[in-house]
């Protein structure tokens, strides 16, 4: 098994909410992200999925600082992340690059794409001379599939596809290590994402990439990741190795998920159990007591309401925030089995 190249431990972000007229007092926080604990192993794709508004876009931007954490520490290969001054983090952004979810909104239209490119050699002092500059830019335009004689134009003169390109090719530019891939598929034609998510797994295999793969479309992260963690309103409820969470989930939320992505044959779809949700994700401002699913679990039960649970391993490699694997679970369960034996001792 690898070793961590990216472990998370406790890290928080919390965003400050004010009211109160002039004086604008601090009422509260929005608790994007929550004490969350996961790992990312060197030379493997972690992929990280939940809805909307679950915090895992904010948790990918606060691993790279590029949202400063409330609390916890990140640390990467050996060294704690949030302690970094600006000098120390620069030199940390070297190894460690983001892919955002929409290329055109994150790549300056005021600049050709040849530009943006070199961006990150001119921030690092990397192929210092303008010959090696250009030549670096062109070979990873061609290791994306550009053509580097089109580094002279815009992004508006691209398609959707090409500008998701030059955004993995501006991130592969430093030679990093980690890349953070935040949705990168998602404002793209389905037509396109396959190319891009083979792209981003040949790169991996060339280059010796590690990412974390944020997401929503369960069937893509299935397609590119080696294990998966599951979100849910700033938390982590499941990591689990791919197979194993798409055959056997341990948490009721992953069940959730899952019973709603489509599968392509008729009859396993018309005889699969639909797991169905009632009510809203609560409100990251104010955050249910105890278990944050226990609003919507179908499986709640007594301790929900006040233990929230930390991840305990349900099977070997399969980690669950949930009471039905932990301590409080076996017990209850243990209970319900002598009940059950004493009923059927009664003549």
């Amino acid at each position: 098994m690898a070793e961590p190249l990216v472990a998370v431990e406790g890290l928080q972000v919390w965003f400050p909410v004010h009211g109160g007229g002039l004086l604008q007092r601090r009422t509260g926080h929005v608790k994007a992200v929550d004490g969350v604990d996961f790992d990312v192993r060197r030379g493997e794709t972690l992929g990280l999925v939940g809805e909307s508004g679950c915090g895992k876009s904010t948790a990918g931007l606060a691993l790279l600082r590029l949202v400063e954490p409330t609390g916890g520490r990140v640390v990467f290969d050996g060294e704690d992340v949030t302690a970094y001054d600006k000098r120390a983090l620069r030199r940390f952004r070297r190894r460690a690059a983001m892919i955002f979810q929409d290329p055109f909104a994150s790549l300056n239209p005021r600049r050709s794409i040849g530009a943006s490119i070199a961006e990150p050699l001119e921030i690092h002092g990397l192929h210092t001379g303008k010959r090696a500059r250009h030549d670096r830019v062109g070979e990873v335009m061609e290791i994306v599939g550009l053509n580097p004689d089109y580094r002279n134009r815009y992004p508006h003169e691209f398609s959707g596809g090409q500008r998701q390109r030059v955004g993995i090719a501006r991130a592969l530019a430093a030679e990093p290590d980690f890349i953070v891939c935040d949705e990168p598929i998602a404002s793209l034609d389905v037509s396109i994402q396959a190319q891009v998510l083979n792209l981003l797994e040949r790169l991996q295999d060339e280059l010796g990439l590690t990412y974390l793969f944020i997401a929503h479309d369960l069937s893509a992260v299935a397609h590119v990741s080696d294990r998966i963690a599951v979100m849910y309103l700033g938390r982590i409820v499941e990591i689990a190795p791919r197979d194993r969470l798409y055959e056997q989930p341990a948490h009721p939320y992953t069940r959730a998920l899952l019973s709603a992505v489509p599968i392509p044959d008729p009859r396993r779809e018309r005889e699969r159990r639909r797991v169905i949700l009632v009510g809203d994700v609560p409100s990251p401002l104010d955050p249910p007591s105890g278990c944050n699913f226990r609003t919507r679990c179908p499986d709640v039960f007594e301790p929900c309401d006040t233990v929230d649970p930390d991840l305990q391993e349900a099977w070997l490699g399969q980690w669950a925030a949930c009471h039905l694997h932990g301590v409080v679970g076996r017990e209850v369960e243990r209970s319900e089995h002598l009940n059950a034996d004493e009923r059927q001792a009664v003549p």
